[in-house]
Protein backbone atom coordinates (compact mmCIF):
# COMPACT_ATOMS: atom_id res chain seq x y z
CA UNK A 1 0.00 0.00 0.00
CA UNK A 2 1.69 3.54 -1.07
CA UNK A 3 2.14 6.42 1.60
CA UNK A 4 -0.34 8.32 0.38
CA UNK A 5 -2.99 5.84 0.45
CA UNK A 6 -2.15 5.05 3.92
CA UNK A 7 -2.14 8.88 4.90
CA UNK A 8 -5.47 9.63 3.20
CA UNK A 9 -7.87 6.71 4.71
CA UNK A 10 -6.90 8.03 8.33
CA UNK A 11 -9.33 10.63 7.22
CA UNK A 12 -12.46 8.04 6.33
CA UNK A 13 -12.76 6.55 9.77
CA UNK A 14 -16.09 8.22 10.44
CA UNK A 15 -19.39 7.09 9.49
CA UNK A 16 -20.33 7.95 5.96
CA UNK A 17 -22.87 10.89 4.86
CA UNK A 18 -25.52 7.42 3.35
CA UNK A 19 -24.99 4.50 1.65
CA UNK A 20 -22.83 5.42 -1.43
CA UNK A 21 -24.50 5.65 -4.93
CA UNK A 22 -23.13 5.82 -8.29
CA UNK A 23 -24.54 7.48 -11.45
CA UNK A 24 -22.72 7.62 -14.80
CA UNK A 25 -24.74 9.47 -17.37
CA UNK A 26 -24.34 8.10 -21.29
CA UNK A 27 -20.60 8.79 -22.05
CA UNK A 28 -19.66 7.73 -18.46
CA UNK A 29 -20.08 4.34 -18.60
CA UNK A 30 -16.33 3.24 -19.05
CA UNK A 31 -15.36 6.15 -15.80
CA UNK A 32 -18.20 4.77 -13.95
CA UNK A 33 -16.96 1.43 -14.35
CA UNK A 34 -13.41 1.85 -13.45
CA UNK A 35 -14.54 4.60 -10.62
CA UNK A 36 -16.55 1.70 -9.05
CA UNK A 37 -13.83 -0.70 -9.52
CA UNK A 38 -11.56 1.22 -7.03
CA UNK A 39 -14.31 1.83 -4.84
CA UNK A 40 -15.32 -1.62 -4.63
CA UNK A 41 -11.53 -2.65 -3.95
CA UNK A 42 -10.90 -0.63 -1.20
CA UNK A 43 -14.81 -1.65 0.76
CA UNK A 44 -13.06 -5.38 0.65
CA UNK A 45 -9.81 -3.52 1.86
CA UNK A 46 -12.07 -2.97 5.46
CA UNK A 47 -13.15 -7.25 5.76
CA UNK A 48 -9.44 -8.50 4.22
CA UNK A 49 -6.80 -6.13 6.01
CA UNK A 50 -9.18 -4.56 8.38
CA UNK A 51 -8.64 -1.18 7.18
CA UNK A 52 -10.80 2.31 7.24
CA UNK A 53 -11.72 2.24 3.66
CA UNK A 54 -15.58 1.09 3.89
CA UNK A 55 -17.69 3.68 2.12
CA UNK A 56 -21.03 1.42 2.99
CA UNK A 57 -21.38 0.46 5.80
CA UNK A 58 -24.09 -1.76 7.11
CA UNK A 59 -25.29 -2.28 3.39
CA UNK A 60 -24.19 -5.12 1.23
CA UNK A 61 -24.28 -4.17 -3.05
CA UNK A 62 -22.51 -5.88 -5.48
CA UNK A 63 -22.24 -2.42 -7.23
CA UNK A 64 -22.37 1.16 -6.28
CA UNK A 65 -24.00 1.94 -9.79
CA UNK A 66 -27.10 3.03 -9.98
CA UNK A 67 -29.32 2.12 -13.07
CA UNK A 68 -31.00 4.91 -14.89
CA UNK A 69 -31.72 6.03 -18.19
CA UNK A 70 -33.34 8.56 -20.44
CA UNK A 71 -35.82 7.03 -22.90
CA UNK A 72 -36.82 9.51 -26.13
CA UNK A 73 -40.18 10.00 -27.56
CA UNK A 74 -40.10 10.47 -31.62
CA UNK A 75 -40.26 13.83 -31.45
CA UNK A 76 -36.48 14.10 -29.57
CA UNK A 77 -38.47 14.80 -25.82
CA UNK A 78 -37.13 12.89 -23.11
CA UNK A 79 -37.43 11.92 -19.62
CA UNK A 80 -35.16 10.90 -16.73
CA UNK A 81 -35.95 7.15 -14.87
CA UNK A 82 -34.11 5.68 -12.54
CA UNK A 83 -34.34 1.72 -11.65
CA UNK A 84 -33.95 0.97 -8.50
CA UNK A 85 -34.46 3.08 -4.73
CA UNK A 86 -31.93 6.04 -3.99
CA UNK A 87 -33.60 6.73 -0.68
CA UNK A 88 -31.08 8.04 1.96
CA UNK A 89 -28.50 7.64 -0.36
CA UNK A 90 -25.72 9.65 -0.84
CA UNK A 91 -25.59 10.07 -5.16
CA UNK A 92 -22.70 11.41 -7.19
CA UNK A 93 -23.61 11.76 -10.78
CA UNK A 94 -21.09 11.77 -13.08
CA UNK A 95 -22.02 13.58 -16.65
CA UNK A 96 -19.87 13.82 -19.57
CA UNK A 97 -21.69 17.39 -21.74
CA UNK A 98 -19.09 16.75 -24.18
CA UNK A 99 -19.85 12.95 -25.15
CA UNK A 100 -21.06 13.48 -28.26
CA UNK A 101 -20.77 10.00 -29.55
CA UNK A 102 -24.09 9.06 -27.82
CA UNK A 103 -26.60 9.93 -30.37
CA UNK A 104 -30.76 9.52 -30.33
CA UNK A 105 -33.59 9.14 -32.82
CA UNK A 106 -35.48 12.43 -33.71
CA UNK A 107 -38.08 12.50 -36.49
CA UNK A 108 -36.52 8.87 -37.53
CA UNK A 109 -33.12 10.87 -37.75
CA UNK A 110 -30.08 9.69 -35.66
CA UNK A 111 -28.79 13.01 -33.89
CA UNK A 112 -25.96 13.12 -31.72
CA UNK A 113 -26.10 14.42 -28.28
CA UNK A 114 -24.98 18.25 -28.30
CA UNK A 115 -23.88 19.60 -24.50
CA UNK A 116 -27.02 20.79 -24.06
CA UNK A 117 -29.12 17.27 -24.51
CA UNK A 118 -26.75 16.06 -21.84
CA UNK A 119 -27.20 19.01 -19.27
CA UNK A 120 -31.11 18.42 -20.19
CA UNK A 121 -30.92 14.26 -19.07
CA UNK A 122 -28.48 15.32 -15.90
CA UNK A 123 -31.30 17.58 -15.10
CA UNK A 124 -34.09 15.00 -15.68
CA UNK A 125 -32.33 12.39 -13.56
CA UNK A 126 -31.82 15.10 -10.49
CA UNK A 127 -35.62 15.17 -11.13
CA UNK A 128 -36.46 11.51 -10.93
CA UNK A 129 -34.88 11.31 -7.84
CA UNK A 130 -37.63 13.81 -6.56
CA UNK A 131 -35.82 14.81 -3.49
CA UNK A 132 -35.67 10.96 -1.77
CA UNK A 133 -31.86 11.41 -1.88
CA UNK A 134 -29.65 12.48 1.53
CA UNK A 135 -27.14 14.91 -1.10
CA UNK A 136 -26.53 14.82 -4.81
CA UNK A 137 -23.36 15.64 -6.03
CA UNK A 138 -22.74 16.15 -9.91
CA UNK A 139 -18.92 15.67 -11.22
CA UNK A 140 -18.59 17.18 -14.90
CA UNK A 141 -14.97 17.04 -15.54
CA UNK A 142 -15.77 19.64 -18.42
CA UNK A 143 -17.73 22.08 -16.84
CA UNK A 144 -20.90 22.98 -18.75
CA UNK A 145 -21.04 26.39 -21.13
CA UNK A 146 -17.66 27.25 -19.30
CA UNK A 147 -16.18 29.37 -22.37
CA UNK A 148 -19.06 31.54 -22.42
CA UNK A 149 -18.05 32.63 -18.55
CA UNK A 150 -17.82 36.23 -18.82
CA UNK A 151 -20.15 38.74 -20.99
CA UNK A 152 -18.03 41.20 -23.36
CA UNK A 153 -21.36 42.75 -24.84
CA UNK A 154 -25.21 42.21 -24.61
CA UNK A 155 -24.99 39.09 -24.18
CA UNK A 156 -26.13 35.28 -22.12
CA UNK A 157 -23.50 34.10 -18.90
CA UNK A 158 -24.86 31.03 -19.74
CA UNK A 159 -22.23 29.13 -17.11
CA UNK A 160 -23.47 31.17 -14.00
CA UNK A 161 -27.06 30.29 -15.33
CA UNK A 162 -26.65 26.43 -15.25
CA UNK A 163 -24.76 26.32 -12.13
CA UNK A 164 -27.68 28.16 -10.41
CA UNK A 165 -29.80 25.90 -11.91
CA UNK A 166 -28.20 23.21 -10.37
CA UNK A 167 -27.84 24.95 -6.77
CA UNK A 168 -31.91 25.64 -7.67
CA UNK A 169 -32.57 21.59 -8.01
CA UNK A 170 -30.81 20.98 -4.64
CA UNK A 171 -27.04 19.90 -5.67
CA UNK A 172 -25.03 20.02 -2.35
CA UNK A 173 -21.59 19.93 -4.45
CA UNK A 174 -20.14 20.54 -8.43
CA UNK A 175 -16.76 19.01 -9.17
CA UNK A 176 -15.13 19.52 -12.03
CA UNK A 177 -11.70 19.84 -13.73
CA UNK A 178 -9.19 22.65 -15.15
CA UNK A 179 -12.39 25.52 -15.32
CA UNK A 180 -12.25 28.30 -17.83
CA UNK A 181 -12.62 30.47 -15.32
CA UNK A 182 -13.19 28.97 -11.46
CA UNK A 183 -14.18 32.58 -11.16
CA UNK A 184 -17.59 31.28 -11.89
CA UNK A 185 -18.33 29.82 -8.68
CA UNK A 186 -18.96 33.25 -7.39
CA UNK A 187 -22.36 32.17 -8.79
CA UNK A 188 -23.44 29.62 -6.31
CA UNK A 189 -21.71 31.14 -3.18
CA UNK A 190 -23.65 28.83 -1.23
CA UNK A 191 -23.31 24.94 -2.22
CA UNK A 192 -20.01 23.50 -2.48
CA UNK A 193 -17.95 24.12 -5.80
CA UNK A 194 -14.15 22.37 -6.02
CA UNK A 195 -12.28 23.19 -9.21
CA UNK A 196 -9.98 20.41 -9.51
CA UNK A 197 -6.08 20.58 -11.71
CA UNK A 198 -4.68 17.26 -12.63
CA UNK A 199 -1.54 18.07 -12.33
CA UNK A 200 -0.02 14.93 -11.03
CA UNK A 201 -1.75 13.06 -13.33
CA UNK A 202 -0.09 14.79 -16.47
CA UNK A 203 3.01 14.21 -15.14
CA UNK A 204 3.32 11.31 -13.64
CA UNK A 205 1.70 10.29 -17.62
CA UNK A 206 4.49 12.08 -19.07
CA UNK A 207 7.17 10.34 -16.99
CA UNK A 208 5.77 6.73 -17.84
CA UNK A 209 6.37 7.75 -21.03
CA UNK A 210 9.36 9.70 -21.37
CA UNK A 211 12.04 7.42 -19.71
CA UNK A 212 15.12 9.79 -20.78
CA UNK A 213 13.60 13.19 -19.55
CA UNK A 214 16.21 15.64 -18.24
CA UNK A 215 13.81 17.17 -15.76
CA UNK A 216 15.93 20.70 -15.08
CA UNK A 217 16.45 24.22 -15.37
CA UNK A 218 19.43 23.39 -18.21
CA UNK A 219 17.90 20.73 -20.29
CA UNK A 220 13.76 22.11 -19.74
CA UNK A 221 11.16 24.64 -20.13
CA UNK A 222 7.54 25.78 -19.20
CA UNK A 223 6.43 27.83 -21.76
CA UNK A 224 2.49 29.44 -21.24
CA UNK A 225 0.47 29.71 -24.57
CA UNK A 226 -1.39 33.26 -23.30
CA UNK A 227 -1.83 35.27 -20.32
CA UNK A 228 -5.06 33.57 -19.47
CA UNK A 229 -3.41 29.95 -18.91
CA UNK A 230 -0.02 31.55 -17.01
CA UNK A 231 -1.84 30.33 -13.46
CA UNK A 232 -1.40 26.64 -14.12
CA UNK A 233 1.82 27.32 -16.38
CA UNK A 234 3.30 28.85 -13.22
CA UNK A 235 2.49 26.07 -11.43
CA UNK A 236 4.29 23.26 -13.14
CA UNK A 237 7.38 25.86 -13.25
CA UNK A 238 7.19 25.85 -9.38
CA UNK A 239 6.54 22.25 -8.82
CA UNK A 240 9.17 21.12 -11.73
CA UNK A 241 12.04 24.32 -10.98
CA UNK A 242 11.66 25.16 -14.24
CA UNK A 243 11.86 28.57 -16.35
CA UNK A 244 9.34 29.88 -17.37
CA UNK A 245 8.28 31.72 -20.94
CA UNK A 246 5.32 32.93 -22.27
CA UNK A 247 3.18 33.81 -25.77
CA UNK A 248 0.92 36.49 -25.76
CA UNK A 249 -1.43 36.17 -28.91
CA UNK A 250 -2.16 39.14 -31.13
CA UNK A 251 -5.37 38.67 -32.01
CA UNK A 252 -7.77 40.84 -34.97
CA UNK A 253 -10.71 41.82 -32.62
CA UNK A 254 -12.25 43.35 -36.02
CA UNK A 255 -13.09 40.11 -37.28
CA UNK A 256 -14.63 36.91 -35.81
CA UNK A 257 -13.98 33.35 -36.89
CA UNK A 258 -15.99 30.39 -35.63
CA UNK A 259 -17.00 32.28 -32.72
CA UNK A 260 -13.59 33.86 -31.79
CA UNK A 261 -11.21 36.19 -32.89
CA UNK A 262 -8.34 35.39 -35.49
CA UNK A 263 -4.91 34.95 -34.18
CA UNK A 264 -2.57 37.41 -36.01
CA UNK A 265 0.78 36.61 -34.67
CA UNK A 266 2.65 35.17 -31.23
CA UNK A 267 4.94 37.33 -29.14
CA UNK A 268 7.29 35.19 -27.23
CA UNK A 269 8.48 36.66 -23.51
CA UNK A 270 11.10 34.62 -21.84
CA UNK A 271 14.50 33.24 -21.58
CA UNK A 272 15.42 31.53 -24.89
CA UNK A 273 14.15 27.93 -25.27
CA UNK A 274 16.85 26.46 -27.70
CA UNK A 275 17.99 23.01 -27.31
CA UNK A 276 15.55 22.94 -24.48
CA UNK A 277 12.26 20.27 -23.99
CA UNK A 278 9.38 22.78 -23.95
CA UNK A 279 6.23 21.71 -21.97
CA UNK A 280 3.14 23.67 -23.07
CA UNK A 281 0.05 23.61 -20.49
CA UNK A 282 -3.18 24.74 -21.41
CA UNK A 283 -6.87 23.77 -20.15
CA UNK A 284 -7.74 22.37 -23.76
CA UNK A 285 -6.98 21.38 -27.41
CA UNK A 286 -10.29 22.62 -29.56
CA UNK A 287 -9.51 22.66 -33.19
CA UNK A 288 -6.07 22.47 -32.13
CA UNK A 289 -4.73 25.41 -34.61
CA UNK A 290 -3.60 27.52 -32.14
CA UNK A 291 -1.40 24.77 -30.29
CA UNK A 292 0.70 23.54 -33.61
CA UNK A 293 0.80 27.50 -34.51
CA UNK A 294 2.92 27.42 -31.09
CA UNK A 295 4.83 24.28 -31.60
CA UNK A 296 6.33 25.91 -34.52
CA UNK A 297 7.02 29.07 -32.78
CA UNK A 298 9.15 27.39 -30.64
CA UNK A 299 10.70 24.82 -33.25
CA UNK A 300 11.84 28.23 -35.20
CA UNK A 301 13.40 29.29 -31.94
CA UNK A 302 15.29 25.74 -31.80
CA UNK A 303 13.73 23.95 -29.23
CA UNK A 304 13.89 19.93 -28.75
CA UNK A 305 11.08 18.29 -27.67
CA UNK A 306 7.50 19.87 -27.88
CA UNK A 307 5.29 18.07 -24.42
CA UNK A 308 1.81 19.54 -24.73
CA UNK A 309 -0.43 18.70 -21.45
CA UNK A 310 -4.14 19.90 -21.42
CA UNK A 311 -6.56 18.34 -19.42
CA UNK A 312 -9.41 18.54 -22.19
CA UNK A 313 -8.51 16.79 -26.18
CA UNK A 314 -11.46 17.55 -28.37
CA UNK A 315 -9.62 17.56 -31.36
CA UNK A 316 -12.88 19.28 -33.22
CA UNK A 317 -11.27 19.63 -36.82
CA UNK A 318 -9.67 16.01 -36.40
CA UNK A 319 -5.94 14.91 -36.34
CA UNK A 320 -4.87 15.08 -39.38
CA UNK A 321 -2.85 17.83 -38.62
CA UNK A 322 -1.23 16.41 -35.55
CA UNK A 323 -0.39 13.20 -37.40
CA UNK A 324 1.71 15.77 -39.53
CA UNK A 325 2.87 18.07 -37.32
CA UNK A 326 4.05 14.74 -35.17
CA UNK A 327 6.19 12.89 -38.25
CA UNK A 328 7.51 16.61 -38.90
CA UNK A 329 8.98 16.75 -35.59
CA UNK A 330 7.07 19.23 -34.50
CA UNK A 331 5.11 18.09 -31.39
CA UNK A 332 6.53 15.35 -29.95
CA UNK A 333 3.34 14.14 -27.76
CA UNK A 334 0.49 15.10 -26.51
CA UNK A 335 -0.74 14.36 -22.99
CA UNK A 336 -4.63 14.49 -22.21
CA UNK A 337 -7.36 13.14 -19.44
CA UNK A 338 -9.45 10.30 -19.89
CA UNK A 339 -12.24 13.17 -18.60
CA UNK A 340 -14.39 12.99 -22.09
CA UNK A 341 -14.95 11.38 -24.89
CA UNK A 342 -11.64 10.66 -27.34
CA UNK A 343 -12.19 9.43 -30.59
CA UNK A 344 -10.82 5.89 -31.14
CA UNK A 345 -8.17 7.79 -33.52
CA UNK A 346 -7.19 10.07 -31.36
CA UNK A 347 -6.46 6.94 -28.28
CA UNK A 348 -4.70 5.10 -30.64
CA UNK A 349 -2.36 7.69 -32.09
CA UNK A 350 1.63 7.32 -31.50
CA UNK A 351 1.97 11.07 -30.12
CA UNK A 352 -1.57 10.86 -27.77
CA UNK A 353 -0.56 10.11 -24.21
CA UNK A 354 -3.68 9.01 -21.85
CA UNK A 355 -3.86 10.58 -18.27
CA UNK A 356 -5.97 8.03 -16.64
CA UNK A 357 -8.40 10.30 -14.17
CA UNK A 358 -10.25 7.14 -12.43
CA UNK A 359 -8.93 6.77 -9.14
CA UNK A 360 -8.38 10.43 -8.29
CA UNK A 361 -12.15 10.62 -8.74
CA UNK A 362 -12.74 7.53 -6.77
CA UNK A 363 -10.79 9.08 -4.18
CA UNK A 364 -12.42 12.17 -4.29
CA UNK A 365 -16.15 10.79 -3.82
CA UNK A 366 -14.96 8.21 -0.97
CA UNK A 367 -13.38 11.38 0.72
CA UNK A 368 -16.71 13.05 0.48
CA UNK A 369 -18.87 10.04 1.26
CA UNK A 370 -17.02 10.57 4.41
CA UNK A 371 -17.68 14.04 4.76
CA UNK A 372 -14.38 14.44 4.68
CA UNK A 373 -11.89 17.35 3.51
CA UNK A 374 -9.96 17.67 0.31
CA UNK A 375 -7.22 19.40 0.83
CA UNK A 376 -4.74 16.53 0.67
CA UNK A 377 -6.28 15.62 -2.24
CA UNK A 378 -6.69 19.28 -4.45
CA UNK A 379 -2.66 19.83 -2.99
CA UNK A 380 -0.94 17.64 -5.34
CA UNK A 381 2.53 19.43 -4.38
CA UNK A 382 4.14 16.92 -2.34
CA UNK A 383 2.92 13.94 -4.40
CA UNK A 384 4.68 15.07 -7.85
CA UNK A 385 8.06 15.80 -5.42
CA UNK A 386 8.29 12.11 -4.47
CA UNK A 387 7.30 11.26 -7.89
CA UNK A 388 10.14 13.27 -9.43
CA UNK A 389 12.39 11.82 -6.86
CA UNK A 390 11.07 7.99 -7.75
CA UNK A 391 11.78 9.11 -11.47
CA UNK A 392 15.39 9.81 -11.14
CA UNK A 393 16.27 6.63 -9.01
CA UNK A 394 14.56 4.88 -11.32
CA UNK A 395 16.74 6.84 -14.02
CA UNK A 396 19.84 6.18 -12.00
CA UNK A 397 19.25 2.50 -11.15
CA UNK A 398 18.53 1.96 -15.07
CA UNK A 399 21.19 4.00 -16.62
CA UNK A 400 18.96 5.88 -18.84
CA UNK A 401 20.86 8.25 -20.84
CA UNK A 402 19.18 11.53 -20.79
CA UNK A 403 18.15 13.47 -23.64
Amino acid sequence: MNSFLTEWSKDLKSIPVGPLGIIAMPGCEEMGKKVNSWLQKWNSLQESQDEEFYTLPGVNRDSFLIKTYCPRFGTGESKGVIKESVRGYDIYIIVDVCAYNKTFKMYDMEVPMSPDDHFQDLKRIIAAIGGKAKRINVIMPMLYESRQHKRSSRESLDCALALQELQDYGVSNIITFDAHDPRVANAVPLIGFENVMPTYQMIKALCRTEKGLAIDKENMMVVSPDEGAMQRNIFYSSVLGLDLGMFYKRRDYTTIINGRNPIVAHEYLGSSVEGKDVIVVDDMISSGESILDLCRELKARRANRIFAICTFAFFTNGIEDFNRAYEEGILSKVISSNLTYRRPEVTAAPWFVEADMSKYISYMIATLNHDRSLSSLLSPYNRIKKLLERYQSEQAAEGIRLV
